[in-house]
């Protein structure tokens, strides 16, 4: 774990945004098409942890950017080259633009401010979406990424912010996959491989007023 004054400098909120991945109805919601996920996001304390992270950011002044995956009713622009999207087109419940599954979901709050940024197609928040030029274009040099999943979206976040030339962060408690004791393995053999690992309560003491 860092330091207290290696986080604060890392988590300077002039250049540091923080990012929900998939904290959406349908994938963490009560009504989700993924209920193993949405109740270990929500029995971790992950999801919790995310609403408390965001609130602080939004009193501190980092930009937040909330990354929905979702599809066109008709399909058109996804994907199909893998066997996770195959298996998603035959869920009950559909990320479908527009609807309730595709909006972020309690207790994690959307500011005015805040960026949302959704995507068709793939497996990432940052590859072939806007979220690049987003943070670029506002100065951001750290990327908080929270949300689920540590199985698939977390890890592609992380590797495609490093690959861009971001410092990536990552709050353990604040991100979640199934089954449960994967995301600790994820975190210790991958992520903290490319990424500074904290805690959300570490956050929070660099960001309080």
């Amino acid at each position: 774990m860092p330091s207290y004054e290696q986080l604060r400098e890392l988590l300077d909120p002039a250049t540091t945004a923080l990012l929900t991945v998939e904290c959406q109805q349908g994938v963490v919601g009560t009504e989700s098409a993924l209920p193993e996920l949405a109740a270990e996001a929500r029995s971790s304390g992950a999801l919790a942890n995310v609403a408390r992270l965001v609130s602080a950011a939004h009193r501190s002044g980092a930009q937040v950017l909330h990354a929905v995956a979702e599809r066109r009713p008709d399909g058109r622009g996804a994907s199909h080259n893998a066997r996770l999207f195959r298996a998603a087109e035959r869920l009950p419940v559909q990320q479908l633009s527009g609807t309730r599954a595709v909006r972020i979901a309690p207790p994690v709050e959307v500011a005015e401010e805040d960026f949302v940024v959704r995507r068709l197609h793939g497996l990432s928040p940052l590859a072939g979406t806007d979220v690049d030029a987003l943070l670029r274009n506002i100065g951001c040099r750290t990327l908080l990424v929270t949300g689920v999943s540590a199985n698939v979206a977390i890890p592609n976040a992380v590797f495609d912010a490093v690959n861009l030339g971001y410092t990536a962060v990552v709050p353990a408690d604040a991100i979640a996959g199934v089954p449960a004791d994967y995301t600790p393995a994820m975190v210790r053999n991958t992520l903290a491989l490319v990424a500074t690992i904290t805690r959300t309560e570490d956050v929070l003491g660099v960001w309080k007023p």
